[in-house]
């Protein structure tokens, strides 16, 4: 659990508790029962409505919190997983395949971490090798053959920056996918539904439209990362995740993003399908809008889109 969770899970413990020891005498504990369940919902409120850049990046990286795989088994049917970029090798830490979501059939791609030690280290922590780049560019040239709406699950601290990706084209991968996605002749809808850092994200982050989770993070670099080279202690991970400007309401505000997806109070994990049934209802009004788009107008508002991005100045 996270620091800030502590004194929740030590309150709901007690709670749960008390329960089990009222099912044979309920009418004896009633009031006490009542009084903690008032004492766990006021603490929930007052520690988590007002969490800091740094600790919303705790809460995308919990270890309970629900991952590519999870989204994909509680909002689509009929889903196939494709396997392998016809180059190299199949990459874990990128997963995808048609499926439906309310019976129209969709691609749909994320970056998964893993559950547990074993499944993370095949995973390679979420942090993908140009394969697992290039399996993502064919599921989507495969969804433009087949007019499908491409659905981006974004999740990873970066992309893979050991000597094999570098020997493999990992910049060159992410620059592919960065020019295709801008020009890809169907829709694209992008979620953010943890840790969005580096062009480990950015290249499965461009497209017409973009959301990200309420506690979920989008940047250049991870906060450590930032630390490490600005000011050269990775201990001011905080402070850089202030700097950053990170978070899903600072990226609103500078229109990165279109709209920011509500999670149960406390992060996703304390809500796994409540967060999973937010996020459909949101891809599917996202289709329904782009569904009408004339793909050459789409293009143009995509272009229009990444143009917007940023703040600069002509001048002769």
């Amino acid at each position: 659990m996270l620091d800030i969770e502590r004194p929740i899970v030590e309150l709901e413990k007690r709670l749960e508790d008390l329960k089990r020891l009222a099912k044979d005498r309920p009418d004896m504990f009633d009031s006490e029962i009542k009084l903690l369940e008032k004492n766990v919902a006021e603490l929930k409120e007052k520690t988590f409505r007002d969490l800091s850049a740094w600790q919303k990046v705790q809460i995308a990286r919990h270890p309970d919190r629900p991952l590519a795989r999870d989204f994909i088994e509680m909002m689509f049917t009929g889903f196939i997983e494709v396997h392998g970029d016809r180059l190299f090798s199949d990459d874990p830490a990128v997963i995808g395949g048609p499926a439906n979501l309310k019976k129209q059939p969709v691609m749909v791609i994320g970056e998964q971490k893993g559950r547990g030690t074993k499944e993370r280290v095949k995973c390679n922590f979420g942090m993908p090798h140009p394969e697992g780049y290039r399996k993502a560019l064919r599921l989507m040239k495969m969804a433009e053959k087949f007019s499908l709406p491409v659905i981006s699950l974004i999740d990873t601290q970066g992309a893979y920056p050991g000597i094999g990706a570098e020997e493999r084209g990992q910049a060159w991968a992410i620059a592919e996918n960065l020019r295709e996605m801008s020009a890809l002749k169907t829709p694209i809808i992008c979620v953010d539904i943890g840790e969005g850092a580096s062009g480990g994200a950015l290249a499965m982050g461009v497209g017409d439209r973009i959301y990200m989770l309420e506690n979920a993070y989008f940047s250049v670099i991870t906060p450590e990362g930032c630390a490490s080279i600005l000011y050269k202690d990775p201990g001011r991970a905080e402070e850089a995740a202030e700097s950053l400007k990170m978070t899903a309401d600072s990226l609103l505000r500078f229109g990165i993003i279109d709209g920011i997806i509500p999670e149960p109070l406390g992060g996703a994990h304390r809500g796994d399908q409540e967060t999973a049934d937010n996020l459909k209802k949101v891809l599917i009004k996202s289709m329904e809008e782009l569904r009408d788009i004339e793909i050459s107008e789409l293009l143009d508002q995509r272009y229009e889109r990444l143009r917007k991005i940023g703040v600069y100045e002509e001048g002769s």
